[in-house]
Order: structure tokens, then C-alpha cells, then sequence
């Protein structure tokens, strides 16, 4: 898929766009976006919601995956949160590690705007080889 075809993608997620996320960078298989942490991302002990950062997590998951052109479906994900954040940026940064006809699998690295690890997501997609182009 073109770059174009990505930021049209990207661009269609309403969800993305209202809880702030902002795609970096992406190609087929890995994807990069940020996401400034504000009041409405906090929990009620005043960290980032679990949500929210999965939100991010996820948001690169589909970039990366539906990047190669065909319509690619999460069947699984899951998530392990290892640090609390309560403000700055967050960085989510999907990799492709097993690709093939009907799967894809993907691990998504969300950080702090340190650098940190906050948590690992890991994901993988039902892709739908014979579905048209996402671009």
C-alpha cells in the first residue's frame, strides 16, 4: 500500500483521531504513533488508563497489518503493562514477526517519552488474502 494509502486509512479511524493519536511514521508491517496524555486519558488514580494505552497499542497493530494491502481482522491481542505513566507522550511502535497467507502476528512496544517500556502488546491478524486493497 502507498503512503497515501496508510494516511488514508489512518485518517478513517474516528476512534484514533478522538482519543488523540498521531500517526509517525508506517509501511507494510510496522507502524509508529503518539499519543499526548490529557485528563481524559487518566484513570481514577490518576495514571493513564489501561484503555488508552491499549487504544495506542492497537492503533499501530492495524496500521501495520492492513499496510500490505489486503483487509487484515484482529482474532487475538493481549496486553501486559508494566509500568504506570500519569503524563508527556507515549510512543507505541508496531514489528511484524510472522507473516503468511492467513496469519499475521505482530509485537507492539509502547514506550515512554523517556524511552521506557510501559507494555508489551502482542497481536495477530486474520488477513483475507483475496480482499481489495484498504488504499
Amino acid at each position: 500500500m502507498s503512503d497515501d494509502g496508510i494516511r488514508a486509512f489512518f485518517e478513517r479511524d474516528l476512534f484514533a483521531k478522538h482519543v488523540g493519536i498521531e500517526l509517525l511514521d508506517a509501511a507494510p508491517g510496522r507502524a509508529r504513533a503518539s499519543m499526548r496524555i490529557d485528563d481524559h486519558h487518566r484513570n481514577a488514580v490518576g495514571m493513564v488508563h489501561g484503555a488508552a494505552i491499549f487504544s495506542l497499542a492497537d492503533l499501530v497493530f492495524a496500521v501495520a497489518s492492513n499496510a500490505h494491502g489486503s483487509l487484515a481482522l484482529g482474532v487475538n491481542a493481549s496486553v501486559s503493562y508494566l509500568k504506570a505513566v500519569r503524563q508527556g507522550v507515549l510512543i507505541a511502535e508496531a514489528e511484524e514477526v510472522s507473516l503468511n497467507r492467513r496469519l499475521a502476528t505482530y509485537l507492539i512496544r509502547v514506550l515512554d517519552q523517556d524511552g521506557a517500556l510501559v507494555a508489551l502488546f502482542q497481536g495477530t491478524v486474520y488477513r483475507k488474502p483475496d480482499s481489495p486493497g484498504l488504499g
